[in-house]
């Protein structure tokens, strides 16, 4: 487990821009003590993501086949049953997954709905399981927040994708500052909030620095950093992008690792095109938490059985669950990142300026 202290390390890009560019086996070997300091043992968090309502989202980004905007092949389906939902769950659990991790294609959630209300009835089912309780649906409010903090949700994942330049190249339905608004909201609510990026965008290595300098500067620090890879999915705006380099992929995992050396950093969507050989140097990287299972909301994922046999290879081991896990602490000497005013204008004052890399 990581060593928990108030001094958070905060980055500029220019720090992250000197990290990344070490030649790879010193940049490695860095991540590698960074990780050693502060994660005792061989773990990984073994993690599992179901797609609790898929399809017909309002939203255009450019690279999701859910997308209502976009002709994919993914059907619309309405919020699956809780029975259903109980079933998937109980299965991950046997299978030895210590997270369940649900997302909802929607634009967000609302206090008072039919379908915010039967999310909280299946949360309240999941988190007797005795794993962690992970969502994702969208943007939050102040209120949608705390229900769902009380209701028995351990992390909220709302990811920032890419740098504030690019993002508006991404999706135009919602801003970064959008983004960041709801990891506030979750923040404040006593959630861990997990936060991280999507690789092959279209984005330049400046970007992807630029998205690490904003979330190595939250405060509190995420709980965890989800590194993605662009899969192309056809009949989507970014369904003939190129996919993401090895090297390059691993290469932000270790700048990761150093920048949020107290985070878990999971390998994400588009692991089914690292070798064997790459995942296992983005282990050593500092990769310490996977999605497991055979299918990551609508695409591929490596089977279960592949991901024991290279854990065990490695010498690897399962995290146990940790189901009364407590978000990071914040830094108390500097001001809560992302910060917005009483008017839900991005503040300023400390040099956190929404985007927390100011």
């Amino acid at each position: 487990m990581p060593e928990r202290t108030k001094k958070l390390l905060r980055m500029n890009y220019a720090d992250l821009h000197r990290i990344y560019h070490q030649p790879f086996f010193d940049l490695l070997k860095h991540a590698r003590a960074v990780h050693e300091e502060h994660w005792t043992g061989n773990e990984v968090q073994l993690c599992t993501l179901l797609s609790i309502k898929t399809g017909g989202c309002s939203e255009d980004c450019g690279y999701c086949a859910q997308s209502a905007r976009y002709t994919t092949g993914v059907q619309a389906e309405r919020l699956m049953a809780k029975e259903q939902v109980m079933e998937r769950a109980l299965a991950a659990r046997a299978s030895g997954s210590t997270r369940f991790c649900m997302g909802a294609a929607w634009k967000g959630v609302r206090v008072g709905t039919q379908k915010f209300d039967q999310v909280l009835d299946i949360v309240r089912d999941v988190s007797k399981l005795g794993m962690e309780v992970c969502v994702t649906l969208g943007e939050l409010g102040s209120e949608e927040a705390k229900q769902l903090k009380e209701a028995g949700v351990t992390a909220y994942n709302h990811n920032v994708d890419t740098s504030p330049e690019h993002y508006p190249n991404i999706v135009s339905t919602h801003t970064f500052e959008d983004r960041l608004r709801t990891i506030r909201h979750a923040q404040d609510a006593g959630m861990s909030v997990c936060c991280g990026g999507i690789l092959g965008l279209g984005e330049t290595i400046e970007d992807r620095l630029k998205m690490l300098e904003v979330i190595s500067n939250f405060n509190p620090h995420p709980e965890s950093v989800p590194i993605n890879a662009l899969m192309p999915i056809k009949g989507t705006p970014l369904g003939d992008n190129e996919v993401v380099d090895s090297f390059a992929f691993i290469r932000m995992i270790a700048v990761t690792r150093i920048a949020i050396p107290r985070a878990k950093v999971r390998l994400s969507a588009g692991r089914t095109n690292l070798s064997r050989e790459a995942q296992a140097l983005a282990f050593f990287a500092g990769a310490n938490s996977i999605f497991y299972g055979d299918k990551l909301l609508t695409a591929a994922n490596p089977r279960a059985n592949e991901d024991l046999r290279l854990i065990q290879q490695l010498g690897l081991t399962a995290q146990a669950p940790n189901p009364v896990l407590e978000a990071p602490e914040a830094d108390e000497v500097r001001p809560l990142c992302p910060a917005f005013d009483a008017k839900g204008q991005p503040a300023d004052e400390s040099g956190c300026l929404a985007g927390c890399g100011g």
